[in-house]
């Protein structure tokens, strides 16, 4: 399976509830931390609803 690694680039001050509990559902504990997660649908669906606070790092690690 493919990996895409993600990297939390803003804090989550002033976010909403939805948006916190998206971003801790990716598994980011902190601001700059970097996250490999399978490629699926639904993990692609979470990065587009808080686009403004994640960014692709590196598509096809493993």
């Amino acid at each position: 399976m493919s990996k895409i690694k993600l990297q939390l680039t803003r804090s989550m001050i002033g976010t909403n509830p939805k948006q916190r509990a998206t971003i801790k559902g990716l598994g980011f504990l902190r601001t700059h931390q970097i996250v490999e997660r399978v490629d699926t649908p639904e993990i692609r669906g979470m990065v587009n609803k808080v686009s403004p606070w994640v960014r692709l790092v590196d598509e096809g690690a493993a």
